[in-house]
């Protein structure tokens, strides 16, 4: 297995993978996200792309990771964040994730940060119990809410 940054002809597989990840999001989203990456323009950042090669060189997963400012249950003032984690099932529990997990955590070192945070939706498990089994400690759920600020109240619902 070799763990390396993404590449532009990455690209592909990388949107591929994000669409599994996060379906919600339409495929042209985690094309332009793609694009503005490999182009220097990401809107969030820093940010960094490792994308995990199987034996043959097939790119088989990905982390992003970023800093941000703040995350929850972290008492640091610049946090390596782990945005989106992925592991083609066939590749799974190889110790390919792990890696990926472990490059993220050394990009977030090499930029002085002292603490690593990720999230997962309430209901998820799996990522519950690989987060923990890397280490990460659960330090709570939170819940997230919205309100839309139209002037139409009919768009609130």
């Amino acid at each position: 297995m070799n763990i390396r940054p993404a590449r532009p002809e990455d690209a592909a597989a990388w949107v591929q993978m994000r669409s599994i990840l996060w379906p919600e999001a339409d495929l042209g989203e985690h094309r332009r996200e793609a694009d503005q990456f490999f182009a220097g323009h990401f809107p969030r950042g820093p940010w960094a792309v490792f994308m995990a090669e199987d034996p043959t060189g097939k790119v088989v997963g990905f982390v992003e990771v970023s800093v941000r400012p703040y995350a929850e249950g972290c008492s640091s003032a610049q946090v390596a964040y782990l945005e989106g984690w992925f592991v083609q099932e066939p590749a799974r529990r190889s110790g390919m994730g792990r890696s990926l997990v472990d490059a993220a955590a050394a990009w977030g070192r090499a930029r002085g940060c002292q603490e690593f945070a990720s999230d997962a939706e309430v209901d998820n498990e799996v990522s519950r119990a690989a987060h923990c089994a890397l280490g990460f400690a659960d330090v709570g759920v939170v819940r997230c809410f919205r309100m839309r600020l139209a002037h139409d109240a009919a768009a609130d619902s």
